[in-house]
């Protein structure tokens, strides 16, 4: 398994070793490229895919890191919850499976 709390620190390092920026807004902005990348070439059969997506995860890691956020553990977190969560599914007009989360007392 790796570990996301030093994953984190070592993007961050490399990001300072290299002078890279640590402007948050432009992370934001640079981890939307790369998820506008990786769309663009899934939509066009390129490959590559797969490591736009690695880019993304890089920036959200960096950015976590630099806001001491624990990534690891609102990713658990996250997961956990969505288990625990209910859906029901719909019907578009043109027929397509939809799926609407019910709102709980216990996740409103």
């Amino acid at each position: 398994m790796i570990d996301l709390k030093k994953l984190q620190k070592d993007i961050m390092d490399n990001k300072r070793k290299k002078g890279f920026s640590n402007d948050i807004s432009t992370d934001f902005c640079r981890a939307y490229e790369e998820l506008s990348e990786a769309f663009s070439k899934y939509n066009k059969g390129q490959p590559g895919v797969a490591e736009e997506f690695a880019d993304v995860i890089i920036f959200l890691l960096g950015m976590s890191d630099k806001l001491g956020y624990d990534l690891e553990k609102e990713l658990v977190n996250k997961v956990e919850k969505n288990k625990r969560r209910k859906f029901i599914k719909e019907k578009t007009p043109e027929g397509k499976d939809i799926f609407i989360r019910i709102k709980t007392d216990e996740d409103p």
